[in-house]
């Protein structure tokens, strides 16, 4: 009975551990989703960033009434106003991390941001002191099933491609990994529609240039923060150094 008992109590953890992930990334696309409306308005069709989010949206299995009602309240008079705010800091060890932060107060997430830092024996940085270690791309995730992909790398190179190659997702499945510089995402989104591929996921990402290898117990330390900092309702995403 007692190894029932803990049994139960383990599965009843990785549901709990799962759902609360779900929350997290609903929460995180429907801020996305309020900012991309503000910006270009309710129809994806004109709006590729909002067409953008909606299939990252997809991508985490978000219902369909709750996106669209994720567009109906953002196009409405009482939507909160999200800036985005990017805080650089060190992690224990010296692993830099850049915290993507979408937030309609900014001192409150700031204090958020430095009690978790340092309660794990990093600091926040300034301005500047750990971006230059990190490069921002746009990044796609495709299903490979069905797609040529030396004749997709020859198209997208006229695109800005400057990256391609297979890689794992979440689950494990197999995911093409497509790469720009940020400055081109939007002509290689288009592209990708031109070809009619529909991406799995479409973000920017802050690619580390300088990774971080350490013994197994410090980055331990250096992932429970970063795993703290995104639990934060604020935090949109934690891009850092370590290998």
């Amino acid at each position: 009975m007692r190894a029932m008992g803990r049994i139960f109590e383990v599965r009843k953890h990785t549901m709990f551990a799962r759902w609360n992930r779900m929350a997290k990334q609903f929460a995180r696309i429907a801020k996305d989703i309020t900012m991309a409306v503000k910006a270009g308005g309710t129809d994806p069709a004109s709006n590729p960033v909002l067409r953008r989010t909606i299939q990252n949206a997809r991508a985490v299995n978000m219902p369909k009434d709750r996106i669209e009602a994720a567009i109906k309240r953002a196009a409405g008079r009482d939507a909160a106003n999200y800036q985005q705010v990017l805080y650089e800091a060190y992690a224990p060890h010296g692993v830099a991390l850049l915290v993507e932060t979408a937030t309609d107060n900014p001192t409150r997430t700031v204090a958020a941001v430095r009690n978790i830092v340092t309660k794990g024996g990093g600091n926040l940085a300034t301005t500047g002191s750990v971006s230059f270690l990190f490069r921002k791309m746009g990044v796609f995730r495709l299903n490979p099933a069905g797609i040529d992909q030396d004749d997709l790398e020859l198209y997208l190179i006229d695109h800005g491609l400057e990256e391609m190659g297979e890689s794992a997702g979440e689950k494990g499945e197999p995911q093409l990994v497509i790469r720009c510089a940020f400055a081109d995402f939007g002509r290689l989104q288009e592209a990708l529609e031109a070809r009619g591929l529909a991406p799995l996921s479409a973000e920017h990402e802050y690619i580390c240039t300088v990774p971080s290898e350490l013994p197994e117990d410090e980055a331990t330390e250096v992932l429970t923060v970063i795993d703290r900092l995104e639990q934060d309702e604020d935090v949109q995403h934690v891009f850092h150094t370590l290998a």
